[in-house]
């Protein structure tokens, strides 16, 4: 099946089963969504937040990356993620916000895996993943005995905990917070299919 056809299958079986049948949460959607759940989860093809949570559409405003990383607070760089933050969080006043890592990412293989006096292997990826360059030197430091795949476990939770920690750093996300929003790190595990969830 060509690229045209996947899509238009798949939207037709989507319209059937769930557009047509849920007509009445459909017609709320068309004038606003007010979601509950601000989602940070990695771009990975095997991680889909909404069909392994059982997310409904109005319920979550997912935001997905490489490696699911939140950069700190900056206005000169990354005004996608500043962006979708600042509208879940001060328009759509979001009640809660996690962040998701996940078992064998191919985004903290590569952090993992860099070496900083050496020029990068790609254009942007590398880039992007030194976001996480501090939990990556927390990992090598604390666990450097374990094997490179159990280290990208152990970096799979530390990532998430920076991320938590980098979105603290946004001040609508702080306000938010004094408010009441809450945030969750979490860590989905689709090799045993098992979830684990805490508290920053």
């Amino acid at each position: 099946m060509n690229a045209v056809e996947r899509f238009k299958t798949g939207f037709e079986n989507f319209r059937s089963t769930i557009y047509e049948e849920k007509h009445e949460m459909f017609e709320a959607l068309k004038a606003s969504h007010s979601p509950k759940f601000m989602v940070f989860s990695c771009a990975d093809s095997r991680v889909c937040p909404t069909l392994t949570f059982g997310l409904k559409p109005g319920e979550a405003f997912t935001v997905r990356n490489i490696a699911g990383l939140v950069p700190s607070y900056d206005k000169t760089r990354q005004c996608s993620i500043g962006s979708a933050i600042e509208f879940a969080v001060v328009v759509l006043k979001v009640e809660c916000i996690i962040v998701i890592g996940h078992s064998r990412c191919g985004g903290i293989r590569e952090l993992r895996s860099l070496m900083e006096d050496r020029p990068s292997t790609f254009d942007f990826i590398d880039d992007w993943v030194k976001i996480g360059l501090v939990a990556k030197k927390k990992v090598e430091r604390e666990n450097m005995l374990l094997p490179f795949d159990d280290q990208c476990t152990v970096l799979e939770k530390e990532v998430v905990n920076l991320s938590l920690r980098n979105l603290q750093s946004y001040p609508f996300v702080k306000e938010r917070l004094d408010k009441g929003t809450v945030m969750i790190g979490a860590r989905y595990d689709f090799v045993d299919g098992s979830f684990e969830m805490w508290d920053p």
